[in-house]
């Protein structure tokens, strides 16, 4: 599996950005600390999505090869994948909490 790891950072970096734009745009975001907790929330989202992006490539791509040799470990490699979107969920929340605490 050929990837393209200049690819992923670059969107994940599109994906801080945009996170810390709204997030900093908001009414009375002025202070550096306001700054620094925007920027947070965007590489929470942001890295967390990247990770979740790698860990359900690999997964999932494991879990169809022990699906088509033996199809009885189909719920065991579903379950897997979908923790690894947990992974992009927790990142998700953390950016919420995070743009809840600026003024």
């Amino acid at each position: 599996m050929n990837v393209n790891w200049r690819k992923i950072a670059l969107l994940a970096l599109v994906v801080c950005v945009a996170i810390l734009g709204s997030a900093y745009a908001q009414e009375g975001a002025t202070s550096s600390r306001d700054f620094g907790i925007a920027l947070g929330a965007g590489l929470a989202v942001g890295l967390a999505a990247l990770g979740a992006g790698i860990a359900i490539a690999h997964a999932g791509a494991a879990t169809m090869g022990a699906i088509a040799e033996k199809p009885a470990t189909s719920t065991w490699g579903l379950i897997i994948v979908a923790l690894g979107e947990g992974v992009a969920l927790y990142g998700l929340i953390i950016a919420f909490m995070l743009v809840g605490k600026i003024h």
